[in-house]
């Protein structure tokens, strides 16, 4: 079985260190753009602190956390999130285009299997402004899940199993010992589960050892899927002049999608990519394809990241809600303090034979050198999977050894 799970997490705490209007609709392509192009700006955070090793991530997950945290927040707090998220969670229209975009992601016409559900745990005495449940609710159709923080390591196993079950058993210890206290108050959760098989599966007997090209002009031996098909292929250039082709495979379903990108010369950086990334410029990808037969080689690969948002979302402006005297969470409650104390993201991701578990003006379309006949996956490469019908970029990494 190919699974791929996220999990998106906040812990707020009082320590330093663990501490609608219906006048206006807006298509689910229009929240999922805006959710999109948020996470995939996190996501060139991460991939720029992590340099040489491997990332796999959920903009999806990390948005959809993030949006959460709007309806907590005011002030200073709130505005900082939502400057950096492009949108405001309460504006008009936004909440119908949430619950249409969380239908068309888990609709039955998704041959793929998609599963996203997102939680708040607060602690049990904790007053909340009036009103708070049922305006989460009302926006997020799940309901605030109250806990005995004071219990820590049974508090710690309440917020565990959830996530377990919502990711099908693949991560069944996001919280470590610590990572909750007794001064803990709030925890937001976003589960994120994919299953896709491939359209086309690579034949297990095309499955061979060959040299994979590190970033450091290393290589190592890794076990590369074959198939020779018609694929979606293009080719774009960076404003700094170096090639790279882009490929799309599509899942079982054809509403998801995962597209390869790599840079065409084994001496450009995939920093050269992942620099100018944005949900604009995947969406300039998928509209300008050409089908056309192709030889892929693609290493198979099993990732599983855990990462700490918290320099990331500084990094993109959002920095008084870590900080214990500036946070403002009285959208929640004005009975103590609050403040974020960790963000953690966790994502597992397996890519086989079978399937998987688990645009932009800066670019310009080349079409003066002749596409390769082989399509050959031997160095570092990004990946994308996205689902089409919406724009919505699920999840993404970059594989640096397989």
């Amino acid at each position: 079985m190919q699974m791929s799970p996220a999990l998106t997490c906040l812990v707020l705490g009082l320590a330093l260190v663990f501490g609608e209007g219906s006048a206006v609709h807006h298509p689910p392509s229009y929240v999922a753009h805006l959710a999109s192009d948020f996470g995939v700006r996190v996501f060139q955070q991460v991939a720029q602190a992590s340099k040489d090793r491997n990332v796999v991530f959920s903009p999806y997950g990390v948005a959809s956390v993030l949006a959460m945290l709007q309806l907590t927040t005011g002030g200073e707090t709130q505005q900082q999130i939502q400057a950096a998220m492009g949108f405001k969670i309460d504006d008009k229209g936004m909440a119908p285009a949430l619950r249409h975009l969380y239908k068309e992601l888990m609709g039955p016409w998704n041959k793929d299997e998609i599963s996203t559900t997102d939680a708040i745990f607060v602690q049990r005495d904790l007053k909340l402004v009036q009103g708070f449940m049922p305006h989460f609710f009302r926006l997020f159709r799940s309901t605030v899940k109250q806990v005995d923080f004071s219990e820590v390591e049974r508090a710690r196993f309440i917020i565990n199993d959830w996530v377990k079950t919502h990711t099908k058993g693949m991560i069944s210890n996001l919280l470590g010992k610590g990572a909750v206290d007794q001064l803990t108050r709030l925890v937001l959760v976003n589960a994120l589960y994919f299953n896709g098989q491939w359209k086309t599966p690579f034949p297990d007997s095309s499955t061979h050892r060959r040299l994979f090209h590190k970033s450091d002009g290393s290589t190592v031996s890794v076990p590369m899927m074959a198939q020779t098909n018609k694929f979606n292929y293009t080719e774009f250039t960076t404003p700094d002049g170096h090639y790279y082709d882009i490929l799309e495979l599509p899942y079982h379903g054809d509403t998801l999608s995962m597209f390869i990108a790599a840079p065409y010369e084994k001496e450009v950086p995939l920093s050269a990519l992942t620099n100018i990334l944005s949900a604009q410029l995947i969406s300039h990808w998928k509209g300008n394809m050409t089908r056309l037969p192709r030889l892929l080689v693609l290493p198979k690969f099993s990732l599983e990241t855990e990462v700490d948002l918290r320099k990331p979302l500084e990094n993109l402006g959002m920095t008084d809600m870590f900080r214990q005297f500036q946070a403002d969470f009285t959208s929640l409650s004005d009975q103590e303090p609050l403040h974020v104390a960790q963000a953690l993201q966790k994502v597992k991701i397996e890519v086989n034979e079978s399937g998987t578990v688990a645009s932009s003006s800066t670019a310009v379309i080349v079409s003066a050198r002749m596409a390769p006949e082989e399509i050959i996956m031997d160095r570092p490469f990004l990946f994308v999977v996205r689902h089409n019908p919406t724009g919505t970029v699920l999840f993404m990494g970059q594989v640096m050894e397989p």
